[in-house]
């Protein structure tokens, strides 16, 4: 039914672009064109060191410095990073999790020198811990002090900025790490469970209040290409969270228990093949949590086109901000009430996925909850499965991917007509004046004002004080990202999460194929007296480790021995454990754009422990240019998004072993 009144037709959600890169002065300047364009929400991407709490001139932040996000450093880099931005009115998410009490503290600090009420700031930090474990790898401390962090923010914020979602609970990174609809409901609603019940448990917030706490929940989800089951999944979040806030938590209040949520379309689902495709793919996807009122976004953001091939440009980010204008304000779409209501079919599939969730959810309970699902490494081994059998299924051809695994002939495309220039281009002395900049800033501040604020964030760690204000004081005496992470460290400790590869299996055998490839890998290991070995390695601070994982399980099912640590390695680490285990080939996965600092570093240490002979093979978004500049440095092969069966990748594995060793090369 259309709405009886122009008043009531549903006002647009708020529409963002999730942007920021090189710099603080940089990206104020984007966010300022964003906005001029007609943006209404500012979705603040930070950089790889600053999600992890490192300074530029850290070991672990080289190469990563400014290249998926902006360095946010000090107190100094938020003021420019807002400057001439009224704050006391922006709507403002921060993608930030580990590091997320220090970039709100940043964030208020400076609101407050704009002269800005706290009370006044809108906003979401994304702070949900659990799904780094699972997927995003930008976590630092152990389970039990992450929640802790986030029981402190929830509750400051209830208190001090009632406006402001504390936490985006993230079933989006689930998705791209391989959950099918129901692990996706079950896991999020989960996380969200773990956290109210230790943010209620913590006394920190009143009986009365805690609607209020509920209220200010609010979630983050992926939206993949098969629209109608994304937008029952949406319609079964609806219904499950509505339960779990009223049976479990007694919320009487209707709209404390509304689902609240934003959407950022599925990025991992964009193609390098014919990236012309991913334009229809984010329409179509877009559509899936619009089209119903009953379950609408209140915030989306979209990827560009070609974020599969590197950064985009910010003609691109306008692109995908206009495909959202395009349907707001120009369709009918927001004159109508849900115009899926009564829909046998939608009821059904919606009744599938909460009775499938429900039962996920109760075995997750069971376990003790989500943080004792993570660190049994139930949930990550379950996601890793469940990716490794979509992976099957793309390969085989029963899920066909558009100009990928069919409809692969093609014309040449206009658009990538420019080449490297198709993407933003990070200049690489960005880093070197991030450097400089950190350590001007540290030599110019007052040193025991510092070390006093640190010393009593240190304390108040091993209390149960609430560490907001004390994080606050930090901020505004000059500490910097890497000083308040490694305060918190020191007291906390750094935790290394399972990888789920031992416990997951890949279904389905692509019979023939991989049976013929094991026997490749068995002849070459006969031939070369022992079994074949990989190191499968993530250098820097990349911690998209859903790649790296499935190559690791496809390369133990066609009977490689697999070494295979985890995250955030240094390139020093990643020669060390290849000399040590005499591996035969190191593959080093990177999706964060910091390959040409990194891989060289790594085929430099394998030349200076004696190892040279040893091949070095590259898999993650690396432009064309940049794959060659590899391979002139000595990588003997460079795998991208393109390259996505990844039995015939094992296959040229198994051939630059041979050629490694003078064997010959025949199939």
């Amino acid at each position: 039914m259309p709405y009886p009144a122009d008043r009531e037709r549903d006002r647009p959600w708020v529409m963002r672009t999730y942007a920021g890169h090189s710099s603080a002065t940089a990206s104020n300047a984007l966010y300022r064109r964003n906005l001029a364009k007609g943006q209404t929400g500012l979705s603040v991407a930070f950089d790889l060191p600053t999600q992890t709490g490192y300074d530029p001139d850290d070991e672990l932040a080289r190469g990563e410095v400014g290249k998926v996000g902006v360095p946010v450093s000090h107190i100094g880099d938020m003021r420019q990073l807002f400057d001439g931005i009224p704050m006391g009115e922006a709507n403002t998410s921060m993608t930030i999790n580990a590091t997320a009490m220090w970039l709100l503290a940043l964030y208020v600090s400076v609101a407050e020198e704009h002269g800005a009420d706290r009370a006044t700031l809108a906003g979401t930090t994304q702070n949900d811990i659990i799904k780094e474990y699972l997927s995003r790898g930008t976590y630092v401390f152990p389970p039990g002090p992450s929640l802790r962090l986030i029981t402190d923010v929830v509750a400051w914020t209830v208190s001090n900025v009632p406006k402001w979602n504390p936490i985006n609970i993230c079933s989006y990174h689930l998705q791209e790490a391989g959950a099918t609809p129901v692990q996706e409901i079950a896991y999020s609603l989960s996380t969200a469970i773990s956290v109210l019940d230790s943010v209620f448990d913590s006394g920190q917030v009143p009986e009365e209040r805690r609607g209020e706490v509920v209220a200010r929940m609010s979630f983050f989800v992926n939206a993949g290409v098969r629209f109608v089951e994304e937008m029952c999944k949406m319609r079964a979040f609806v219904r499950l969270w509505d339960e779990i806030t009223r049976d479990r938590y007694g919320i009487a209040d209707p709209k404390h228990r509304r689902f609240r949520y934003g959407v950022q379309v599925n990025s991992l689902g964009l193609t390098e093949a014919q990236p012309e495709n991913n334009v229809q793919r984010i329409v179509l996807e877009m559509l899936a949590v619009t089209l119903s009122r009953d379950a609408r976004a209140r915030a989306i953001q979209l990827p560009a086109w070609n974020e599969a091939l590197g950064l985009p440009r910010p003609w691109d980010q306008q692109w995908a901000l206009r495909m959202q204008q395009v349907l707001a304000y120009e369709t009918d779409l927001l004159e109508y009430q849900d115009i899926f209501a009564g829909s046998h079919v939608v009821e059904a599939k919606v009744d599938e996925l909460v009775e499938g969730a429900r039962a996920e959810i109760d075995r997750v309970q069971a376990m003790g909850g989500a943080v004792a699902a993570v660190e049994s490494g139930y949930m990550k081994s379950a996601l890793v499965s469940s990716l490794a059998e979509r992976r099957r299924r793309v390969e085989s051809g029963e899920d066909v991917v558009v100009g990928v695994n069919k409809f692969a002939t093609t014309e040449p495309s206009p658009l990538q007509a420019e080449g490297a220039n198709a993407i933003e281009q990070i200049d690489p002395v960005v880093e070197q004046h991030a450097v400089e900049a950190v350590r001007a800033w540290k030599s110019s501040r007052d040193d025991a004002l510092v070390q006093s604020t640190l010393a009593d964030l240190r304390a108040a760690a091993k209390t149960d004080q609430n560490l907001v204000e004390a994080t606050i004081a930090c901020a505004k005496a000059g500490v910097t990202t890497g000083e308040w992470s490694q305060a918190l460290r020191e007291t906390f400790g750094e935790y290394r999460a399972p990888t789920g590869v031992s416990a997951a299996s890949a279904s389905g055998d692509a019979g023939a194929e991989i049976g013929r490839v094991r026997e490749r890998v068995r002849a070459t290991g006969e031939e070369l007296g022992e079994r074949l070995r990989i190191l499968v390695g993530k250098p820097g601070l990349d911690g998209h480790s859903n790649g790296a994982e499935q190559v690791a399980v496809r390369a133990r099912d066609v009977g490689f021995e697999v070494v295979y640590q985890g995250i955030r390695l240094t390139p020093a680490q990643i020669v060390a454990a290849a000399v040590q285990e005499d591996v035969h080939v190191v593959g080093l996965s990177i999706l964060s754009g910091s390959h040409l600092e990194v891989v060289p570093a790594v085929v430099d240490g394998l030349r200076a422990a004696g190892a040279g002979d040893v091949p070095v093979v590259v898999g993650g978004i690396v432009p064309p240019d940049d794959a060659d500049k590899l391979r002139e440095r000595g990588v003997a092969r460079v795998f991208t998004p393109k390259d996505y069966e990844l039995t015939q990748i094992m296959d040229e594995i198994v051939t630059v072993v041979r050629e490694g060793n003078g064997l010959q090369t025949g199939r």
